[in-house]
């Protein structure tokens, strides 16, 4: 991995260009280096990212616009602009849009490890099934926990 340039990544652009269609929603990487990554993100009314656990990150979110319902360790959360969702690694999380409304919010996830390649990976697959997303991600160090019974 190359080192991080100084530089403005201007608003509605990202790294290279780069956009990500994930699973439907949006991913526009922002930066990038061995440290850490970070992504605009826009979740799509009734979009969601499953229950999973980042063994070797840890996780921000900062609302932009909108709201997310959050289950964290089996807990629920909401949160909405200005908020700040802290997810620590080892932790698992799942995140879901269950308004009528887009959500945009600001993920980083330090230090990068294998995220960046995984979303390229899920970007890349002829077809998104949960199937596949989840076996491509156990490859990259996040693991998708099972459908709770009667899912």
């Amino acid at each position: 991995m190359q080192p991080m340039t100084a530089g403005v990544t201007k608003a509605g652009t990202g790294i290279d260009g780069i956009v990500w269609n994930i699973m439907g929603q949006t991913y526009v990487p922002k930066q990038l280096s061995e440290g850490s990554l970070s992504w605009h993100a826009t979740f799509p009314p009734g979009t969601f990212v499953p229950p999973h656990i980042h063994p070797t990150q840890d996780e921000f979110i900062y609302m932009l616009e909108g709201r997310l319902d959050l289950v964290l360790e089996g807990r629920d959360f909401a949160a909405t602009s200005g908020d700040v969702i802290r997810l620590p690694m080892g932790q698992a999380h799942g995140i879901f849009n269950k308004s009528d409304q887009t959500v945009k919010c600001f993920f980083w996830v330090t230090p990068t490890r294998k995220l960046y390649d995984l979303f390229w990976g899920i970007h890349s697959l002829p077809e998104q099934t949960p199937e596949a997303v989840v076996a491509i991600s156990a490859k990259h160090e996040v693991v998708f926990l099972p459908p709770p019974p009667g899912a």
